[in-house]
């Protein structure tokens, strides 16, 4: 069956099908695939039916997994857990466990390890259990969105410089969360507040909840900004809302895509998606201003 690629909104995001990704994808199905994640920016493959070992395989023909430490971790894998199962009991994890209380920040637009030196390519997601109602991923174009900005704004962040930092995502859900140990694992780090995807050429925003403040200005000026440039992204015309079914697999581009999950019923229903993120390329150079 020939693979095809069919869009979910007018501006980002497609659905794949005629390919099982959890056997050996051949080195021409996986350029068109390759190609279609430049154009699309979000790829959903319904009923790809992943396990640990074969999303593995799958995320590195990507590139290179990154490891983040976590409080909800999966020990000794590659994967980030986004889930209310203790990992190693099975249990529900009761909602105001310090490990769900970590997770609720996952429900602020973000885009994933841009609090580390090199951020990251691209996330895989994988539905291994999910719930009866509620639980839906939302994303946002960040590069659909940034030529509809106006011509004010461009010239605002036009050579920009944000600082992202882990712990300040954290604290919009409580403040103090980390411990000091835990802030001095992912310093704050800088990254332009514009970027450029090296394929295609087209240019967006990056930012999220875990870019803290824009160098050169104010704390809260710089944060009044952050905030206005998201409100602008995440306008119903630059989103999609992925309703989740056991066996999906959903990759975006976090140099250009934000997301958010949104809640279900943690202490009544069971949830688990295992996530492997890919390691990308150093942003542009951040100049000082």
């Amino acid at each position: 069956m020939a693979l095809r690629v069919t869009a979910l909104t007018p501006c980002f995001a497609a659905q794949v099908d005629g390919v099982d990704i959890a056997r050996a994808v051949d080195d021409a199905t996986w350029a068109e695939i390759r190609a279609a994640f430049e154009a699309q920016s979000v790829l959903v493959f319904r009923g790809a039916r992943l396990d640990d070992d074969t999303q593995v395989v799958f995320s590195r023909r990507f590139g290179a997994l990154e490891v983040t430490k976590s409080i909800n971790p999966a020990a000794g894998t590659p994967f980030a857990r986004q889930s209310n199962l203790d990992i190693k009991t099975g249990a529900v994890i009761p909602p105001d466990d310090r490990r769900m209380v970590y997770q609720l920040a996952n429900m602020l637009w973000h885009s994933d390890s841009s609090f580390k030196p090199v951020p990251s390519l691209c996330s895989l997601l994988s539905a291994r259990i999910v719930p009866p109602e509620g639980g839906a991923t939302e994303f946002a174009s960040a590069r659909a969105a940034y030529p509809s900005l106006p011509d004010a704004l461009k010239r605002r962040v036009e050579g920009a410089v944000a600082v992202h930092d882990f712990a300040w995502s954290r604290d919009q859900v409580r403040p103090g969360f980390f411990t000091a140990e835990e802030r001095a694992v992912y310093p704050p780090v800088r990254h332009p507040l514009v970027r450029t995807n090296p394929v295609n050429g087209r240019r967006s925003l990056f930012l999220g909840a875990h870019a803290s403040y824009v160098e050169g200005l104010p704390v809260e000026e710089g944060r009044a900004l952050l905030r206005e440039l998201l409100e602008h992204v995440t306008q119903p015309q630059f989103r999609y809302r992925h309703e989740w079914m056991e066996g999906d697999l959903v990759i975006w581009d976090n140099r250009c895509v934000l997301h958010r999950a949104t809640p279900y019923d943690s202490a009544r229903h069971q949830r688990l998606l295992q996530r492997t993120t890919i390691s990308g390329d150093p942003a542009e150079p951040a100049a000082t201003r």
